[in-house]
C-alpha cells in the first residue's frame, strides 16, 4: 500500500512548483494529506463552521493564514494542521509541494503534500471544522465525479473543475489544488 504514497513523493521531488508573485495577496498554507485506509488512499478534507472568517461552509484542507510568529510556510500548514484537526506535526511526512494558487478573498496558497499514520485519531476544532470529510482517490479520480465548470473573472473566461464527494462539492482554489493532484497522478494509479 504505501507504493503510492513513495510514487507522490517520487513525482513531487520532480515538480516544477509555480510561484504566484503578487504583493497584495495574503500568504496561507495547506496541507494535503494523503493516507492509506480500508485497502485504498484517502485525502482529508474538512468542511469549514460557519464560525469562521473566511469561505464559511465550503469544503479545504486543513490550513490557514500566516501569523507573525510563522517562520515559514510549512510552519503555518503544520501549526493549522494541528490547530484544525489535532494532528501533531511530528505524524506528518511531507511528500513535497504542489503550485500556488490565489483565492478570491484574497490569499495565496502554498500546498504541501503529506501522509500520516492510519488510523490516527482526529481532535477537530469545532470552532473551525463542521465536518470531517475523508475522500478515496479513487473517487477523486473518477471523471464521472468531475464537472467542468466556466465563469467570468476580471473580464476574462475562467475555467476550472468541481469535484463531487458524498453530497459535497469541491470547489475554488480546493479544487485547482486537487486538480493538480490528478494532473500528478493520473498515468500511476489507473
Amino acid at each position: 500500500m504505501a507504493e503510492l504514497i513513495e510514487v507522490i513523493k517520487e513525482k513531487l521531488s520532480k515538480y516544477s512548483k509555480t510561484t504566484l508573485k503578487v504583493a497584495s495577496l495574503r500568504p496561507s498554507a495547506v496541507m494535503l494529506i494523503i493516507y492509506p485506509k480500508d485497502e485504498g488512499y484517502y485525502i482529508l478534507l474538512n468542511k469549514r463552521s460557519e464560525e469562521v472568517e473566511h469561505h464559511k461552509g465550503e469544503i479545504s484542507f486543513p490550513g490557514g493564514a500566516k501569523d507573525e510568529g510563522d517562520n515559514t510556510m510549512l510552519d503555518v500548514a503544520l501549526r493549522e494542521t494541528h490547530e484544525e484537526m489535532g494532528i501533531f506535526s511530528e505524524d506528518i511526512q511531507v511528500l513535497g509541494e504542489l503550485s500556488e494558487v490565489s483565492t478570491n478573498s484574497g490569499f495565496v496558497i502554498n500546498t504541501f503534500v503529506a501522509t500520516i499514520p492510519y488510523p490516527y485519531k482526529f481532535q477537530i476544532s469545532s470552532a473551525e471544522i463542521a465536518e470531517v470529510i475523508e475522500m478515496p482517490l479513487d473517487s477523486l479520480l473518477d471523471r464521472t465525479n468531475h464537472r467542468e465548470e466556466a465563469w467570468i473573472e476580471e473580464e476574462r473566461l475562467v475555467r476550472g473543475f468541481i469535484y463531487a464527494y458524498n453530497g459535497h462539492l469541491v470547489y475554488g482554489a480546493t479544487a485547482r489544488i486537487l486538480g493538480q493532484l490528478v494532473a500528478l497522478l493520473e498515468n500511476d494509479v489507473r
